[in-house]
């Protein structure tokens, strides 16, 4: 196995930990959040929003994009038949993940950080964050794919 191919297996089993730890907010921690009363799931998941932003899951979070794309680089440097899996994967994962990240739900934490009545917010904050968390959920398990067909 090859230096590019190493690397993309690294940047799948990455990216799939951070699409991992975004399915499960969509999948059962936003369920258990939504089902306590509002002022209680607001506190909560502000509670989560100021935990999350610490060197374990940014480090995931951006490690395996600084993976997905050194490993985009490698390949289309050293002329790799699957260039363009590694390119198209990195660009998922930069757009659909991170992108999304900084782009929606960020501000959508921001906001409910920031509200005089973080309940009366808590009421439309869910469907808008849970939405465009299945878009990183889904750009993860696009580039993580991608990455294991750039690998062989």
């Amino acid at each position: 196995m090859n230096a590019t191919s190493l690397l993309a297996l690294a940047a799948a089993v990455t990216t799939a930990l951070t699409g991992g730890v975004l399915l499960a907010f969509s999948a059962f921690v936003m369920t258990g959040l939504r089902a306590l009363p509002p002022a209680d799931g607001a506190a909560a998941m502000r509670a989560i929003n100021r935990a999350a932003v610490r060197p374990p899951f940014m480090t995931v979070l951006f490690g395996s994009l600084v993976l997905a794309l050194v490993t985009a680089t490698v390949a289309l440097v050293t002329g790799a038949s699957t260039a363009m899996l590694a390119v198209a994967a990195a660009a998922a994962h930069l757009l659909g993940c991170v992108g999304v990240t900084a782009s929606a739900n960020v501000p959508l934490n921001n906001g409910l950080e920031a509200a005089l009545d973080p309940a009366t917010q808590w009421r439309s904050y869910v469907p808008q964050w849970l939405a465009w968390n299945h878009v990183r959920v889904l750009a993860c398990a696009v580039a993580a794919t991608l990455l294991v067909l750039a690998a062989r």
